[in-house]
This record gives C-alpha cells, structure tokens and sequence, in this order.
C-alpha cells in the first residue's frame, strides 16, 4: 500500500519590510490578480501618498478612464493617511470606487452593496465636505446606480463612474 502523497507546501505569501502581508502579483485592469510572472496593469504603489486634491484628480482621472479598481487604491492611501475627521469620507469615496469595480466585474450584488455603503459614508459630509468634493451629489449618484443595478440589472446602471469634486 502506497502512503499518499504530502500535500505542496503553500507559497510564501508576500511580506513588506515590516512583515505586513503584501500581494505582489501582477493584477488586471480591474485588480483581479494574475499568475506570477504575468504581465499585468500598471500599480498604484502601496505607499502613495498624495495631497488632497492631487489624490482626487488621479482618482477622478482613473475613473474616467474605466479603471475604478485604481481610483479605489488611491482613495485608500488617502483615507488611510487623513485626519481622524475625513477618514469616514475617504473610506465611503473608496467603497464607492469598489462597488463601480464589483460593477465591472458583473457582481451585481457586491456593487450595489459597496455603493450603497460608500454613499451611507460620504452623505455625512453632504454640505460641509473639505477639498471640493461634492457628497451630496456622489451619494445620490451612488445610491441611484445601486438602484438601478438591484431592480434592473448591471445594463441599467448607466454612467459607471462618479465626479468626486464640483468643478
């Protein structure tokens, strides 16, 4: 009788300087990772670190050009790096950019569930949010998109992007 086989050690997972888990794989335009060795799109890096309005211009700019999954990463870094006071707002404009990805993707749900959360999230700054950003208007844009997207399917969600600030 033949023992089975071991079983494969797993792969090492990718680790910063620190020790924070880190994936290094190569991503689709839409951040779904690819096989190591892939070529993949173009990274926002771990560490960005941007002002304001230089974050939400690069955000808006890759919204724009259909790549929400890299608005998300952007917004991230800022919603990490802001004060104590902003972060409920950076974090919703994240899951916002999130839900537009989970739209993309053909998840209807989790699109309509991230928009509707990010909206909740930056409704609390409507008529008093910093940097230009107009809430009111992107919560109810996103709001209005989940809608769309729960009664009459992805087709219907329309524009798929959002304008983070007024111009």
């Amino acid at each position: 009788m033949n023992p089975e086989p071991p079983e494969p050690a797993a792969a090492p997972r990718d680790r910063d300087a620190a020790g924070r888990a880190r994936n290094a794989r190569p991503r689709d335009a839409l951040g779904r990772p690819l096989p190591r060795g892939a070529a993949g799109d173009e990274r926002i890096p771990d560490d960005l670190l941007l002002p304001p309005a230089q974050a939400l211009g690069l955000a808006q700019r890759l919204l724009d050009e259909g790549r929400p999954f890299h608005a998300h990463e952007v917004l991230e870094a800022s919603w990490k790096a802001a004060p104590p006071a902003e972060r409920d707002l950076w974090q919703g404009l994240a899951q916002i950019a999130v839900g537009l990805t989970h739209a993309r993707r053909g998840n209807a749900q989790g699109a309509a569930a991230l928009l509707r959360r990010g909206a909740d999230r930056v409704a609390g700054y409507a008529g008093s949010a910093p940097h230009d950003i107009d809430a009111a208007t992107i919560a109810q844009e996103a709001r209005e998109m989940a809608a769309r997207i729960e009664t009459e399917g992805l087709a219907a969600a329309g524009r798929m992007t959002v304008r983070l600030v007024t111009v």
